[in-house]
């Protein structure tokens, strides 16, 4: 079955604006540490609520299936230009903890997903040099496949961490890896995590994107975990002048309106801008996916 283009995902620029909603075990806590209730209901109510204000300016909209997937299908929440991107990633978590692993969720049927909307899905892959790399290359190429075959588009997400004890962690070095391993797995479009974590000077941040760009040779965007929230806009920035087509971001979008006591008026007093402004951004200086690769 033929997959849509990335069209489905972009603005009209051909770059993207998209925002990432999928957090599970990870929104709870940090629902909780800002003194919100955390309990299903809560998680499901806030991404709710981050739909109604970012996705009517927003390319495309990436959720799970455990918290909201269904009220967005069902009662068609966002808006017919925002593409819906379904997690398929089942992730091995401690509570309140990072994601240690991940595997393809079995729970998700691409064909039932094409169905009920959802344009592309997406995998989380924790990249690390613990002998586990060839599985999750498998893993990676798998995914891809699957999209294939259900007519979906598949964004590849591979995020770098240290191997347990491991000392000469160099997290550009790893990012680099992990593109060289997984791009090749062929995904619709890769979500890269931002090389130096986002800080340096522009030139010297557009070097290092420039490194990732040949390395990957395929449309590419940003994700905002692991940057601070002020050094992602120039972030952004530096990933697009150096070859990116835009971004793919959580909580350097909405994070910070959970530190509020009322995060549904923050979401629409200042993650709705930043948003505008991130927008604004990728179409200035992104590649669009139609002249990348």
């Amino acid at each position: 079955m033929t997959a849509p283009t990335l069209a489905r995902l972009a603005r009209p620029s051909g770059t993207f604006a998209m925002v990432a909603m999928d957090q599970r075990e990870s929104l709870r806590t940090m629902l909780a540490a800002e003194g919100h209730p955390a309990d299903d209901a809560a998680l499901v109510a806030f991404k709710l609520e981050v739909a109604e204000v970012l996705a009517p300016l927003a390319s495309a909209f990436l959720i799970d299936r455990h918290y909201a997937f269904t009220e967005l299908v069902r009662d068609r929440r966002l808006p017919e230009d925002c593409g819906l991107i379904l997690a398929a990633d089942a992730l091995s978590q401690p509570p309140g903890g990072a994601v240690e692993d991940t595997e393809l969720d079995t729970e998700v049927d691409p064909e039932r997903a094409r169905r009920d909307g959802v344009v592309a899905l997406k995998l989380l892959v924790i990249w690390k040099r613990d002998g586990q790399e060839d599985r999750r290359v498998r893993t990676a190429r798998r995914f891809v496949e699957l999209c294939h075959q259900a007519g979906l588009l598949s964004v590849l997400e591979p995020v770098a961490v240290p191997a347990p004890g491991q000392r000469d962690f160099d997290l550009d070095t790893a990012i680099l890896d992990a593109a060289a391993a997984l791009g090749p797995a062929g995904p619709s479009l890769y979500k890269a995590q931002v090389p130096r974590r986002g800080q340096g000077s522009p030139a010297e941040l557009v070097t290092a994107c420039e490194r990732l760009d040949r390395r990957l040779g395929r449309p590419w965007v940003v994700l905002s975990n692991g940057v601070a929230a002020a050094d992602f806009p120039a972030a952004v920035e530096a990933a697009c002048r150096a070859g990116a087509s835009g971004m793919l971001a959580g909580r350097a979008l909405w994070r910070d309106a959970l530190a509020t006591p009322d995060p549904a008026a923050a979401l629409r007093a200042h993650s709705a801008n930043r948003l505008r402004r991130l927008a604004e951004t990728v179409d200035r200086h992104g590649r669009p996916w139609t002249e990348a690769g």
